[in-house]
């Protein structure tokens, strides 16, 4: 029995083990299974790789994208490029190497929701977090210059105190990449200006549950365009198969 799964600080919100289970179901494979593994820590991650000998893959998610870097014995160009890891492989020979499939999964949703790749008009990025990073290198592979925007000063980031109204209304395609409206604080969302939304505006979240977050509604009732990212989830998670099985 294949055992690959998804780590996290709190994964009550993931559709990620129905996603895998179903596929494992539609394709007739029977010697996988896919579990959460919810750790308080990232030191945790060795022991359950020790504990866990039929692990074959694992997926990362908030807060540990990051954070999972020193327990991995190689890092892949997609990963070391995005700054960030959401896919751990494991090697024949017992290594853990790192991998990014986010960036995939968004840069492949956005291109059927937003056609403007090229022209001047910019992105707003809600975070700083991993996904942001995936994000933001999506984004210039598109040619969609952005602009993170951040809690707190960083050198190349806004702070959400900066967004004025004229920003947003010059910064067409906005994207949440915080936790901010997730299942189960939905009524949550980024504190931008959203009386500045007009219907030329696209609206991103990375999050898929809810489906609508607070995020999306405040920017559909603007006349808005709204995605979600379950479409993202979907396509990083058939790269991640494709990692694990190097089809």
């Amino acid at each position: 029995m294949r055992e690959y799964g998804l780590i996290g600080a709190a994964l009550g919100h993931s559709f990620s083990q129905t996603y895998f289970t179903q596929k494992f179901q539609s394709l007739g494979i029977d010697d996988c299974r896919y579990e959460l593994f919810e750790l308080s820590n990232i030191t945790e991650l060795p022991a359950l790789v020790a504990q866990r000998p039929q692990l074959a893959g694992l997926n990362v998610t908030i807060p540990y994208k990051e954070q999972v870097w020193p327990f991995l014995d190689e890092v892949a160009p997609s990963a070391a490029r995005v700054g960030a890891v959401n896919v751990i492989e494991f090697t024949f020979d017992g290594r853990l190497v790192g991998h990014n499939t986010d960036y995939i999964g968004f840069r492949d949703s956005i291109r059927t929701f937003y056609s403007h790749a090229g022209d001047h008009a910019g992105a707003l990025v809600l975070g700083t977090g991993g996904s942001s990073k995936a994000v933001e290198v999506a984004l210039r592979e598109l040619g969609i210059r952005a602009w993170l925007v951040s809690r707190n000063p960083l050198a190349q980031a806004l702070t959400y105190a900066e967004l004025t109204p004229d920003l947003i209304r010059a910064h067409p395609l906005i994207i949440n990449t915080t936790p901010l409206g997730m299942f189960p604080k939905v009524d949550e969302c980024p504190p931008i200006p959203y009386e500045a939304l007009t219907p030329g505006h696209y609206l991103y979240d990375v999050i898929y549950n809810p489906s609508e977050t607070s995020f999306m509604a405040k920017g559909r009732e603007a006349g808005a365009q709204t995605k979600n990212g379950f479409e993202m989830l979907c396509l990083q998670a058939e790269a991640s198969w494709r990692i694990w099985n190097r089809a």
